[in-house]
C-alpha cells in the first residue's frame, strides 16, 4: 500500500516557519552540584545580571550545511530515507524522512555520524521537523504515532554503521507543536517545528545521535548540534580568554583576568568574572589599573606625552 507523504519531497517547499524551543532534561545527567562560588546575596546577583557580551555557539554538526548525501545508517533498509529537499530559506538540503505509518510495531533507527565533541561540556540539539497529523491520513488510527525518540551513544571513535540500540541513552520524545494535514500539503504549506534538547556531563571523544521512529510520518529537515563559550574580552584593563560553559546549569566558571600591557592588578581586588552555563559573562568584579606614566585609553594604557624642553633654548 501506498503510503503517505512526509510533506518534504524533492519538489516541496517550506514557506511557514513556526519555532518553538523547550529546553528540559530528562536524561540523567543533570547534576545539582555546584562549585561554591555563590556563597553571598551579592554574588547571587550575577544570576541575573548577564554582562554586555553574548555566547558564541561552537558547532559540531549542522546538516543543512552538507552539500552532498549525509550518509547517515538506516536500520531496516525500508525506513528512515535520506532525500533532497528545501529548507524555509529555499536553500538545497539533504533530510531524512519516515512514514510507516500503515503497518503496526515500527522500529526505524537512524544514526549521525560521529560527533567530535571537541572542548563541549553541555551540548546542545536543535532539530527541525515537520510531522504529519494522523487523523489527516484515513486508516491508520491504530498503527500512526506522532512522536519520535531521540537518542545519545558515547565513544571514542567512530562506530562505523553499527547501531547498538540498547547501548544509546534516551534523551527524549520528541512531539510536535504544529503537525500538517493534507489540506497543507495542496497548498504546499509546511508547519516546521523547532526543539532543542541538551545532554551534558560527557566523558568520551565523541558520541552519535540516534533517532528512533515508531510509526510516524515525519521529516527531519536539519539537525544542529553545538556548544556554548564566553567569548575573549577586555574588562576593567583585564584581559578574560574565551570560556567553555560548564555542563550543569547552576555551575559558573570564575576566570582571572591578565592585565593588559602597561598596567598592574590591584592586589586587593584582582580581576575576575564568571562564565555562566548559557555562555556569558557575568559583571566583572575587581581591575587592573595603568602604570605609572601610563593613563587608560579604550581599554588599554598608553604613555602620557612628554614635553620635553632643550637647555639649549634656555640659555
Amino acid at each position: 500500500m501506498e503510503q503517505p507523504e512526509t510533506g518534504l519531497g524533492a519538489s516541496q517547499t517550506v514557506d511557514k516557519e513556526h519555532q518553538y524551543q523547550h529546553q528540559h532534561q530528562q536524561h540523567p545527567w543533570v547534576s545539582s552540584h555546584s562549585m561554591g562560588l555563590c556563597s553571598t546575596l551579592t554574588c547571587l546577583l550575577f544570576l541575573t545580571l548577564p554582562w554586555q557580551h553574548s555566547a558564541e555557539q561552537v558547532v559540531l554538526l549542522d546538516s543543512k550545511e552538507s552539500q552532498a548525501e549525509l550518509g547517515w545508517t538506516s536500520h531496516p533498509p525500508n525506513g528512515w530515507e535520506e532525500i533532497s529537499g528545501v529548507d524555509e530559506n529555499y536553500k538545497p538540503i539533504r533530510t531524512y524522512q519516515v512514514c510507516n505509518v500503515m503497518e503496526p510495531n515500527q522500529n526505524n533507527w537512524l544514526q549521525t555520524g560521529w560527533i567530535l565533541r571537541r572542548n563541549g561540556q553541555r551540548i546542545f540539539i536543535e532539530l527541525k521537523f515537520t510531522l504529519r497529523d494522523c487523523n489527516s491520513i484515513p486508516g491508520v488510527a491504530g498503527t500512526c504515532k506522532e512522536t519520535f525518540n531521540l537518542y545519545y551513544i558515547e565513544s571514542d571513535y567512530d562506530l562505523g554503521r553499527n547501531i547498538k540500540e540498547s547501548k544509546y541513552v534516551k534523551i527524549d520524545t520528541i512531539a510536535a507543536d504544529e503537525s500538517f494535514t493534507q489540506g497543507d500539503l495542496g497548498e504546499r504549506k509546511m508547519k516546521l517545528n523547532t526543539e532543542v534538547r541538551e545532554i551534558g556531563h560527557l566523558n568520551k571523544r565523541g558520541f552519535h545521535l540516534g533517532f528512533q521512529d515508531v510509526g510516524a510520518c515525519v521529516a527531519l529537515v536539519s539537525v544542529r548540534v553545538y556548544y556554548k563559550k564566553c567569548l575573549s574580552t577586555v574588562q576593567n584593563l583585564a584581559v578574560f580568554p574565551d570560556t567553555v560553559a560548564e555542563a550543569a546549569f547552576s555551575t559558573l566558571v570564575e576566570v582571572r583576568g591578565t592585565c593588559v600591557n602597561n598596567s598592574e592588578v590591584d592586589l586587593d581586588n584582582p580581576p575576575r568574572m564568571h562564565c555562566s552555563a548559557e555562555g556569558e559573562w557575568l559583571v566583572p568584579i575587581g581591575k587592573c589599573t595603568c602604570s605609572a606614566g601610563f593613563e587608560e585609553k579604550e581599554g588599554s594604557c598608553t604613555g602620557k606625552k612628554q614635553f620635553m624642553v632643550s637647555i639649549d633654548l634656555l640659555e
